[in-house]
């Protein structure tokens, strides 16, 4: 067992990049804030007129009195739709709550906005709720109101296979793995929506505001001449009482609520994974700490070590390789009790004794063969003995260079991702600064199926760094306008090149950013760094229910 991490001086340096953090985290709360208004105050106050709860106030009944809501994905549609007026959160909430101790998925539109219509990355963000809850066996409830697909964008939700549909394949699928469903029908519930709820184990409804149909009045009447309400259609008293569609009616908000956690109330308490876990030891230096230390660039270099030092318990490792491949830190630890696996970038420049790098300094938060070896060994391991992985990310890429091909750092960087593809234990990944290229798949990236995948608020995801990227297009571009007619024999001046690689750079950063990527669910959360141990255990204790783990194989690996 190793200690780490030393007292820190907080000199100007520190408070400087502590108060970038700060202002950082205040932009991002304030936007959280506002996407959590959903549609506005006016559309609260017509939904709260109806005597309607609005989505985070149902959650907020609905789970243990004692226990908070982790949301996820609360920046799903950031900065989309906006030709369509936006759509907050994209018209949902979701996240785990507990309800009588179990630990639930839960789905709720927001009918404020645009009526709880299903936009393109509704979708996205309902099947990305269900994966975590078939991942993970947690039972699902899904508090509806929605007016169904929004129909201008309804080529891009409704035919593929990622789309619509899926939702309804998925209801079945979770059902015949044994998850409970419950759906609770608070408002409309309309066309192929309608299944949603109706493919769940049990589904309740709001008298007087629930009612869910193939058509609605206005198309029944268009198609076949009909002339009916909504309510005499398929209200609660015609599904629950005629139909036999709906399984409970119930009088308001409030009294769904209430059914719901009385059901919950009887599921039986399900195995666990029994991950290790102990009493809980804080780490020996303050978590607040990690917002002085990293950097306002995130170019620049730090010592993780340092960072690792205020997230693990007793500010303690077990490293494994700890003298060898040195740009990546691979160690056993406790995280709030929980023992993990850390594979995590180093972003100081170390010396390395290795042979194979040739003995030399080696450039923070870079890949070299060795590092890319020794990780591979060490999640075949940590495989070996049911121990699940975290990924602490701030990764350049691999490297590259005659010394580094030669060396066969493909090879090398192939063994790692081969381990991490075929990893079966949890995987959860944190995007503390950049992630690029490459190094994005290497440390677990969304593409290699982490659990849960969180992101700090300076991360930055792209297929390389801004600076390089820039000079890139830059050529392109001028290449491209130079063999215009319209600019033919045009001479640009550095003014003119400064000019356009700013703008360049700006628009490509912008897509780098997290809110970017937190839009398009890239990530399931921006976080507070300063709440990394949270984040973690909450979803460790996620993950530890499901006890099923498949055997651990990793096909052809090049030694």
């Amino acid at each position: 067992m190793k200690k780490i991490g030393t007292e820190i001086n907080t000199n100007k340096l520190f408070l400087q990049q502590e108060d970038y953090y700060k202002n950082l985290l205040r932009k991002i709360e304030a936007e959280r804030a506002k996407v959590k208004l959903g549609g506005g105050e006016k559309s609260i106050a017509k939904h709260k007129a109806k005597g309607k709860l609005t989505a985070r106030e149902r959650v907020a009944k609905l789970i243990d009195n004692d226990s908070s809501f982790f949301e996820l994905n609360t920046f799903a549609a950031y900065g989309m739709y906006e030709e369509y007026g936006g759509a907050p959160s994209s018209g949902t909430v979701f996240g785990i709550g507990k309800i009588h101790q179990h630990e639930c998925i839960i789905v709720a539109n927001d009918a404020t906005v645009k009526a709880g219509a299903w936009f393109p990355i509704t979708c996205k963000k309902n099947l990305r709720a269900q994966e975590i809850a078939m991942e993970n066996r947690l039972p699902l409830i899904y508090l509806v109101d929605s007016a169904g697909v929004f129909l201008p964008l309804q080529d891009e939700i409704f035919p593929d296979k990622e789309h619509f549909g899926r939702v309804f394949r998925n209801n079945a699928k979770i059902s015949a793995m044994g998850i409970p469903q419950i759906a609770a029908i608070m408002g409309p519930c309309v066309a192929g929506g309608a299944y949603l709820p109706i493919m769940s184990d049990e589904a309740l409804i709001v008298e007087g505001e629930g009612s869910v149909f193939l058509a609605g009045s206005h198309l029944v009447r268009a198609a076949i001449g009909e002339v009916i309400d909504n309510d005499s259609l398929g209200g609660a008293r015609v599904q629950s009482n005629i139909s036999g569609v709906t399984d409970y009616i119930c009088k308001n908000d409030e009294e769904c609520l209430k059914q719901i956690r009385s059901l919950v109330d009887k599921f039986p308490h399900q195995q666990k994974a029994n991950f290790n876990r102990t009493e809980i030891a804080a780490p020996l230096f303050n978590e607040k700490e990690i917002l002085g230390i990293l950097p306002e660039d995130p170019i620049k270099n730090y010592d993780t070590y340092e960072l690792l030092a205020r997230i693990v318990d007793n500010s303690e490792l077990d490293e494994y390789k700890a003298g060898y491949g040195k740009t990546l830190i691979t160690a056993y630890a406790r995280i709030d009790g929980w023992a993990v696996g850390i594979v995590a970038n180093q972003r100081a420049v170390v010396k390395t004794d290795s042979v194979k790098n040739g003995g030399e300094m080696q450039v923070g938060g870079v890949i070299y063969s060795d590092s890319a070896d020794k990780a591979a060994r060490f999640i075949m391991n940590c495989n070996q003995r049911k121990i699940p992985l975290i990924f602490f990310q701030d990764v350049t890429g691999f490297m590259v260079g005659s010394r580094a091909e030669h060396g066969g750092i493909i090879k090398d960087g192939a063994k790692m991702v081969n381990a991490v593809a075929n990893s079966v234990v949890p995987k959860i990944t944190i995007i503390v600064g950049n992630s690029f290229g490459a190094g994005n798949y290497a440390m677990c990236g969304k593409a290699y199926d982490p659990r849960f995948i969180f992101a700090f608020p300076n991360a930055k995801i792209s297929v390389m760094g801004g600076q390089q990227a820039s000079s890139v297009l830059l050529d392109i571009k001028l290449k491209q306008l130079a063999s215009s007619t319209a600019l033919e024999n045009k001479t640009f001046s550095e003014v003119d090149k400064k000019k356009l690689l700013s703008d360049i750079q700006k628009s490509y950063d912008e897509k780098s950013f997290p809110l970017y990527a937190a839009a398009r669910l890239w990530i399931d959360e921006i976080i507070n760094p300063a709440e990394t141990r949270k984040v973690i255990s909450a979803s460790l204790s996620a993950v530890n229910n499901n006890p099923e783990m498949p055997e651990f194989k990793v096909g052809v690996i090049q030694v």
